[in-house]
Protein backbone atom coordinates (compact mmCIF):
# COMPACT_ATOMS: atom_id res chain seq x y z
CA UNK A 1 0.00 0.00 0.00
CA UNK A 2 1.34 3.63 -1.16
CA UNK A 3 0.06 6.65 0.71
CA UNK A 4 1.95 8.76 -1.15
CA UNK A 5 3.75 8.98 -4.48
CA UNK A 6 5.94 11.70 -6.21
CA UNK A 7 7.55 11.32 -9.49
CA UNK A 8 9.73 13.69 -11.07
CA UNK A 9 8.55 16.71 -9.17
CA UNK A 10 10.66 19.51 -10.80
CA UNK A 11 10.32 23.35 -9.17
CA UNK A 12 12.15 26.06 -11.02
CA UNK A 13 12.66 29.64 -9.79
CA UNK A 14 14.21 32.28 -12.48
CA UNK A 15 14.73 29.44 -14.92
CA UNK A 16 16.86 27.48 -11.80
CA UNK A 17 15.80 24.44 -10.48
CA UNK A 18 14.53 24.14 -6.79
CA UNK A 19 13.31 21.25 -6.79
CA UNK A 20 14.91 18.65 -9.78
CA UNK A 21 13.19 15.48 -10.85
CA UNK A 22 12.35 14.42 -7.20
CA UNK A 23 10.95 11.19 -7.30
CA UNK A 24 9.54 8.99 -4.12
CA UNK A 25 6.80 6.67 -2.52
CA UNK A 26 5.69 6.82 1.37
CA UNK A 27 4.35 3.70 2.58
CA UNK A 28 2.18 3.09 6.31
CA UNK A 29 4.32 3.06 9.08
CA UNK A 30 7.36 5.62 7.98
CA UNK A 31 8.34 8.03 10.30
CA UNK A 32 10.99 10.17 7.07
CA UNK A 33 13.01 13.02 8.09
CA UNK A 34 13.79 15.47 5.27
CA UNK A 35 16.66 17.28 5.67
CA UNK A 36 19.45 19.19 3.47
CA UNK A 37 21.04 22.56 4.34
CA UNK A 38 19.47 25.62 4.28
CA UNK A 39 17.98 26.04 0.63
CA UNK A 40 18.14 22.64 -0.65
CA UNK A 41 14.20 22.77 -1.22
CA UNK A 42 12.75 21.05 1.32
CA UNK A 43 9.80 23.72 2.28
CA UNK A 44 9.43 23.97 -2.01
CA UNK A 45 8.94 20.01 -2.10
CA UNK A 46 6.72 19.66 0.29
CA UNK A 47 4.51 22.64 -1.16
CA UNK A 48 4.99 20.84 -4.58
CA UNK A 49 4.04 17.23 -2.93
CA UNK A 50 0.77 19.14 -1.74
CA UNK A 51 -0.09 21.10 -4.82
CA UNK A 52 0.87 24.40 -3.11
CA UNK A 53 3.51 25.32 -5.26
CA UNK A 54 3.32 24.67 -9.21
CA UNK A 55 5.29 22.30 -10.46
CA UNK A 56 6.50 20.08 -13.59
CA UNK A 57 6.14 16.14 -12.51
CA UNK A 58 3.34 14.10 -10.64
CA UNK A 59 2.15 14.20 -7.46
CA UNK A 60 -0.56 11.87 -6.03
CA UNK A 61 -1.80 14.25 -3.41
CA UNK A 62 -1.97 17.61 -5.75
CA UNK A 63 -4.43 15.02 -7.89
CA UNK A 64 -6.47 15.02 -4.98
CA UNK A 65 -9.38 17.28 -5.18
CA UNK A 66 -8.67 19.87 -1.78
CA UNK A 67 -11.62 18.04 0.46
CA UNK A 68 -10.18 14.55 0.10
CA UNK A 69 -6.29 16.09 0.22
CA UNK A 70 -7.67 17.62 3.55
CA UNK A 71 -8.69 14.03 4.52
CA UNK A 72 -5.37 12.51 3.00
CA UNK A 73 -2.67 14.51 4.66
CA UNK A 74 -2.21 17.08 7.15
CA UNK A 75 0.35 19.97 6.59
CA UNK A 76 1.93 22.30 9.41
CA UNK A 77 3.84 25.16 7.42
CA UNK A 78 6.83 26.77 8.90
CA UNK A 79 5.07 29.76 9.48
CA UNK A 80 3.29 29.75 12.96
CA UNK A 81 1.21 32.90 13.08
CA UNK A 82 -2.11 32.80 14.93
CA UNK A 83 -4.15 35.53 14.43
CA UNK A 84 -7.32 34.96 16.32
CA UNK A 85 -7.95 35.25 19.99
CA UNK A 86 -9.45 31.87 20.36
CA UNK A 87 -9.01 29.40 23.11
CA UNK A 88 -6.60 26.51 22.39
CA UNK A 89 -9.07 23.81 22.43
CA UNK A 90 -11.04 25.74 19.60
CA UNK A 91 -8.10 26.13 17.74
CA UNK A 92 -7.42 22.56 17.83
CA UNK A 93 -10.82 21.54 16.73
CA UNK A 94 -10.30 23.49 13.62
CA UNK A 95 -7.95 20.03 12.49
CA UNK A 96 -11.10 18.55 12.24
CA UNK A 97 -12.90 20.74 9.78
CA UNK A 98 -12.19 18.43 6.69
CA UNK A 99 -14.35 15.71 8.32
CA UNK A 100 -17.25 18.12 9.13
CA UNK A 101 -20.39 18.38 6.50
CA UNK A 102 -20.27 22.46 6.06
CA UNK A 103 -21.75 23.80 8.78
CA UNK A 104 -21.95 20.92 11.15
CA UNK A 105 -20.73 21.59 14.16
CA UNK A 106 -18.26 18.57 15.87
CA UNK A 107 -19.53 14.95 16.86
CA UNK A 108 -18.29 12.96 19.56
CA UNK A 109 -16.01 11.28 17.32
CA UNK A 110 -14.45 14.86 16.41
CA UNK A 111 -14.49 15.18 20.15
CA UNK A 112 -12.01 11.99 20.69
CA UNK A 113 -9.75 13.09 18.15
CA UNK A 114 -9.22 16.63 19.16
CA UNK A 115 -8.86 15.28 23.08
CA UNK A 116 -6.52 12.47 21.48
CA UNK A 117 -4.10 15.44 19.81
CA UNK A 118 -4.12 17.43 23.15
CA UNK A 119 -2.73 14.58 25.45
CA UNK A 120 -0.32 13.72 22.80
CA UNK A 121 1.40 17.41 22.90
CA UNK A 122 0.68 17.20 26.87
CA UNK A 123 -2.10 20.58 26.44
CA UNK A 124 -4.80 19.64 28.68
CA UNK A 125 -4.18 22.60 30.96
CA UNK A 126 -3.81 24.92 28.26
CA UNK A 127 -6.75 23.83 26.76
CA UNK A 128 -9.22 26.93 28.08
CA UNK A 129 -5.95 29.17 27.41
CA UNK A 130 -6.34 32.32 24.84
CA UNK A 131 -3.77 30.28 21.81
CA UNK A 132 -2.43 34.18 21.27
CA UNK A 133 -1.32 34.84 24.82
CA UNK A 134 1.17 31.44 24.96
CA UNK A 135 5.20 31.59 23.61
CA UNK A 136 5.68 30.68 20.58
CA UNK A 137 7.39 27.39 21.72
CA UNK A 138 3.71 26.16 23.33
CA UNK A 139 1.66 28.15 19.87
CA UNK A 140 4.25 25.66 17.81
CA UNK A 141 2.65 22.58 20.16
CA UNK A 142 -0.91 23.84 19.55
CA UNK A 143 -0.49 23.91 16.05
CA UNK A 144 1.23 20.75 15.94
CA UNK A 145 -1.71 19.33 17.73
CA UNK A 146 -3.93 20.93 15.59
CA UNK A 147 -2.20 18.71 12.83
CA UNK A 148 -2.81 15.37 14.58
CA UNK A 149 -6.36 16.27 15.20
CA UNK A 150 -7.20 16.11 11.53
CA UNK A 151 -6.18 11.76 11.83
CA UNK A 152 -4.76 11.63 8.68
CA UNK A 153 -2.90 8.98 6.85
CA UNK A 154 -0.25 11.42 6.51
CA UNK A 155 1.29 14.50 8.53
CA UNK A 156 3.27 16.79 6.85
CA UNK A 157 5.37 19.16 8.89
CA UNK A 158 7.57 21.98 7.99
CA UNK A 159 10.34 22.33 11.04
CA UNK A 160 8.08 21.72 13.22
CA UNK A 161 10.69 21.33 16.48
CA UNK A 162 12.70 24.94 15.61
CA UNK A 163 12.34 27.25 18.30
CA UNK A 164 11.49 24.35 20.84
CA UNK A 165 13.11 23.37 23.81
CA UNK A 166 14.87 20.28 24.04
CA UNK A 167 12.63 18.14 26.17
CA UNK A 168 9.59 19.15 23.86
CA UNK A 169 11.51 18.87 20.99
CA UNK A 170 12.39 14.97 21.47
CA UNK A 171 8.75 14.96 22.93
CA UNK A 172 7.10 15.50 19.50
CA UNK A 173 9.46 13.38 17.41
CA UNK A 174 8.68 11.04 19.76
CA UNK A 175 4.80 11.10 18.89
CA UNK A 176 6.06 11.38 15.33
CA UNK A 177 7.68 7.90 15.70
CA UNK A 178 4.44 6.50 17.58
CA UNK A 179 2.05 7.73 14.81
CA UNK A 180 4.49 5.55 12.61
CA UNK A 181 4.30 2.44 14.74
CA UNK A 182 0.60 2.99 14.88
CA UNK A 183 0.48 2.82 11.01
CA UNK A 184 0.68 5.99 9.68
CA UNK A 185 3.06 8.23 8.67
CA UNK A 186 5.08 11.14 8.86
CA UNK A 187 6.99 13.37 6.70
CA UNK A 188 9.15 16.03 8.70
CA UNK A 189 11.94 18.07 7.68
CA UNK A 190 14.20 19.12 10.32
CA UNK A 191 17.98 20.35 10.60
CA UNK A 192 18.42 18.99 14.38
CA UNK A 193 20.13 15.36 12.55
CA UNK A 194 20.74 13.75 15.86
CA UNK A 195 16.89 13.66 16.12
CA UNK A 196 16.46 12.78 12.78
CA UNK A 197 19.06 9.46 13.33
CA UNK A 198 17.10 8.60 16.76
CA UNK A 199 13.59 9.10 15.45
CA UNK A 200 13.13 8.24 12.12
CA UNK A 201 12.77 5.26 9.61
CA UNK A 202 14.13 7.01 6.77
CA UNK A 203 16.05 10.09 5.55
CA UNK A 204 15.87 11.76 2.55
CA UNK A 205 18.74 14.01 2.05
CA UNK A 206 18.06 17.35 -0.69
CA UNK A 207 21.26 18.78 -2.01
CA UNK A 208 20.20 21.57 -3.93
CA UNK A 209 17.34 20.50 -5.25
CA UNK A 210 18.16 17.11 -6.39
CA UNK A 211 17.42 14.18 -3.97
CA UNK A 212 21.30 12.75 -2.70
CA UNK A 213 20.76 9.65 -0.50
CA UNK A 214 17.15 7.90 0.45
CA UNK A 215 17.31 5.46 3.12
CA UNK A 216 17.79 4.39 6.70
CA UNK A 217 19.18 6.78 8.98
CA UNK A 218 22.35 4.81 9.44
CA UNK A 219 22.94 4.64 5.71
CA UNK A 220 22.13 8.30 4.78
CA UNK A 221 24.04 9.89 7.45
CA UNK A 222 27.80 8.43 6.22
CA UNK A 223 30.55 10.54 6.58
CA UNK A 224 30.61 10.98 2.99
CA UNK A 225 27.51 12.25 2.68
CA UNK A 226 27.73 14.51 5.32
CA UNK A 227 30.84 15.95 4.56
CA UNK A 228 30.19 16.23 0.93
CA UNK A 229 26.06 17.77 1.48
CA UNK A 230 26.85 19.45 4.36
CA UNK A 231 30.30 20.44 4.53
CA UNK A 232 31.11 19.02 8.33
CA UNK A 233 32.54 16.27 9.96
CA UNK A 234 30.80 14.08 12.30
CA UNK A 235 30.49 11.38 15.07
CA UNK A 236 28.04 8.50 14.89
CA UNK A 237 27.75 5.83 16.60
CA UNK A 238 25.09 3.03 17.77
CA UNK A 239 25.21 2.45 21.51
CA UNK A 240 23.16 1.03 24.01
CA UNK A 241 20.53 4.24 24.24
CA UNK A 242 20.10 4.28 20.11
CA UNK A 243 22.24 5.90 17.55
CA UNK A 244 23.76 9.14 18.57
CA UNK A 245 24.94 11.75 15.94
CA UNK A 246 26.57 14.87 16.41
CA UNK A 247 28.33 17.33 14.08
CA UNK A 248 31.88 18.13 14.44
CA UNK A 249 33.63 20.49 12.74
CA UNK A 250 33.34 22.67 9.73
CA UNK A 251 35.08 20.74 6.83
CA UNK A 252 35.03 23.71 4.04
Amino acid sequence: MTLAAFSDLTVTRNGCPVVDHVSLTVAPGECIGLIGPNGAGKTTLMRAALGLQPARGHSSLADLPAPDRARAAAWMPQSREIAWPVTVETLIALGRIPHLPRGARPQPADQAAIDAAIARMGLDSYRHRTATQLSGGEQARVLIARALAQDTPLLMADEPIAGLDPANQIATMQVFADLAAEGRSVIVSLHDLGLAARHCTRLLLLDRGRLAADGPPGSVLSAENVERVFGVSAFYEQTALGPVFQPMQVTR
